[in-house]
C-alpha cells in the first residue's frame, strides 16, 4: 500500500494504485456499509479510542469511494449547492482523495447523535481544533488546513483527515506543510549511522521508502564493510550535495599485518600472507600526514570511460587507476594488540569506516531502526550552514524567486541566505559587485 499517493486536481488516481490496495468493511455514523484502506482503518481505530478517553467522541462519515459514488456525490452537490461549491469542497471523478482509502471524513457526536452536514460540523470548529495536534501521533494530517487553499486546491475542511503514517505525519505537522508541500518542497538533511553489511543505495532506498520522498541523495558512498556516518540530502536539499562532501572526513580503522587482499580490505581474496610486522608503527602512521597523489583502489565504484573500476576488476580486464589528490589533515595510533592496531584519521576524501563528515558526528546520527520509529531529527539549513541570514520584502522576492542577479548592497564578502515569510528560501553567492543565486531552496 502506497499512503504517500497524491490525488488532487492536477493528479488523478492511476489504476495500478488498485493492485496493492486492501480495504476492510466497516459501517460508518448512519449504519451504513463503507470501506477503508486497512492499515488506516486499524489506525482510526487508535483515534478514535485515544479522543474517547478525553471525552471526544468521533466516527466516520465517509472514507474510500469508488467513481459511482464520487459522481453521485458530485451531482447531489451541483444541484444543491452549486458549481463554486463544488470546485471547493467536492472533488471531480477520478481525483478525489476518497479513492485512495486513506482519507476519512469524521463525524463529531453532539447531542446523543452524529453530525454529518457541513454546516453543522463547522459551528464545532473548536472541537476538531482541540483533535488536530493529536492526529500526527496516530500517522493523520489534516489535508486540507486552513490558510493553505492555493495550495491544496479546496476550502478548509477541519473533518477531513488523512493516512500518512506517523512519520511522515509528524514533518508534516511540524513543519506547517500539506502534503502537496512535502512531497515536493519539502527539504532537508539527515545523519544517518549506517550499519555493517548494507550498501549506502540500500540505505537511501529504506529512508526513501520511510519517508515517501522520492528525491533522496547522499554526499559519499560507504562500501558495504564500512560503518558510520553517512549523510543523506532529502528533497530541495539535493542541491547542496557538493557543498557537503567537500567536508573533511574522520575515520577509525583497525587493521590486521602481514596480509595482502585483491581488494585492500577485509572481503578481499587472501594474495599473500606472512609474518611480517611494521617496526615504529606509530612514527610510520604519522609520516602519512601530508598531500599527495593517491592511486584509487581497483575495487571501487570510481568510474573510468564510464565504467566502474571495479567491474574491471571483476571481468579481469586490465585498466589504468586514476589518481586523486587527498590530504591526510590529522592521523593517531590509538592501539595496538598483537598484529591488529586500530587508527584515527582526518582526511579530505575517501576511506572506509567513518565516523564524522563535516560537523556531523557518529553520536548525532541515526540509525534506520530509529528512523522506523521516529526517534531522529531532520536538520534545516540553519543546522548546516552560518552564512548572515536577511529577510526580504516582496519587491526583492520576487527578484530573487526569479534568480535575477542584485547589488550587493549587503556588504557580503561570501554567501549569504535570504529569508521571506520566515523561511529561508536560497543561497546568494558573491561575484564582482553583485549578488547572484547560488542555489535555490524552494
Amino acid at each position: 500500500m502506497n499512503c504517500f499517493v497524491l490525488v488532487n486536481k492536477e493528479n488523478k488516481i492511476k489504476d495500478k494504485y488498485y493492485e496493492n490496495l486492501k480495504l476492510v468493511d466497516t459501517l460508518n455514523v448512519l449504519d451504513e456499509k463503507i470501506k477503508v484502506e486497512e492499515e488506516t482503518y486499524k489506525a482510526y481505530l487508535e483515534l478514535k479510542k485515544f479522543l474517547e478517553e478525553k471525552d471526544i467522541i468521533i466516527g466516520i462519515d465517509t472514507s474510500y469511494r469508488d467513481e459511482k459514488e464520487q459522481q453521485e456525490i458530485w451531482d447531489d452537490f451541483l444541484e444543491k449547492k452549486g458549481l463554486d461549491y463544488c470546485n471547493n469542497y467536492v472533488a471531480p471523478v477520478g481525483y478525489s482523495e476518497h479513492h485512495t482509502g486513506l482519507a476519512i471524513d469524521i463525524s463529531l457526536k453532539k447531542d446523543g447523535k452524529f453530525l454529518i452536514d457541513n454546516g453543522d460540523l463547522f459551528k464545532y470548529d473548536d472541537e476538531f481544533k482541540k483533535i488536530h495536534p493529536y492526529l500526527k501521533e496516530f500517522g493523520f494530517i489534516l489535508r486540507y488546513p486552513l490558510g493553505k487553499e492555493s495550495i491544496t486546491g479546496y476550502n478548509y475542511e477541519p473533518w477531513h483527515i488523512r493516512y500518512v503514517g506517523t512519520v511522515a505525519a509528524n514533518i508534516i505537522y511540524e513543519n506547517n506543510l500539506t502534503l502537496e508541500e512535502y512531497l515536493t518542497k519539502f527539504g532537508g538533511v539527515l545523519v544517518v549511522n549506517k550499519e555493517k553489511g548494507v550498501t549506502s543505495f540500500d540505505v537511501v532506498k529504506e529512508v526513501s521508502k520511510i519517508l515517501g520522498i522520492k528525491k533522496i541523495g547522499h554526499t559519499g558512498t560507504l562500501d558495504p564493510l564500512a560503518e558510520g556516518v553517512l549523510v543523506l540530502t532529502i528533497g530541495s536539499f539535493t542541491k547542496l550535495g557538493e557543498d557537503l562532501t567537500s567536508l573533511d572526513k574522520e575515520y577509525i580503522a583497525s587493521v590486521e599485518e602481514g596480509i595482502l587482499t585483491d581488494t585492500l580490505d577485509i572481503e578481499g581474496k587472501i594474495l599473500n600472507k606472512n609474518d611480517n610486522r611494521v617496526n615504529n608503527l606509530e612514527s610510520l602512521i604519522t609520516s602519512f600526514k601530508k598531500t599527495y597523489l593517491q592511486e584509487v583502489p581497483i575495487y571501487s565504484a570510481v568510474k573510468v570511460d564510464g565504467k566502474k573500476l571495479y567491474e574491471y576488476a571483476r571481468s579481469g580486464k586490465d585498466v589504468e587507476l586514476p589518481k586523486k589528490e587527498v590530504t591526510i589533515k590529522e592521523i593517531e595510533l590509538l592501539s595496538k594488540e598483537d598484529d591488529t592496531f586500530t587508527f584515527r584519521t582526518v582526511v579530505s576524501k575517501g576511506t572506509y569506516i567513518r565516523t564524522r563528515q563535516g560537523k556531523f558526528r557518529i553520536e548525532d546520527s541515526y540509525t534506520l531502526e530509529d528512523i522506523k520509529n521516529n526517534n531522529f531529527k531532520i536538520l534545516g539549513i540553519n543546522d548546516l550552514f552560518s552564512y548572515q541570514v536577511i529577510d526580504i520584502d516582496d519587491n526583492l522576492f520576487k527578484k530573487i524567486d526569479n534568480g535575477v542577479r542584485i547589488d550587493n548592497t549587503f556588504n557580503i564578502e561570501d554567501k549569504v541566505m535570504f529569508r521571506y515569510n520566515n523561511k529561508i528560501i536560497c543561497i546568494y553567492k558573491k561575484e564582482d559587485n553583485y549578488l547572484k543565486m547560488y542555489k535555490k531552496l524552494r
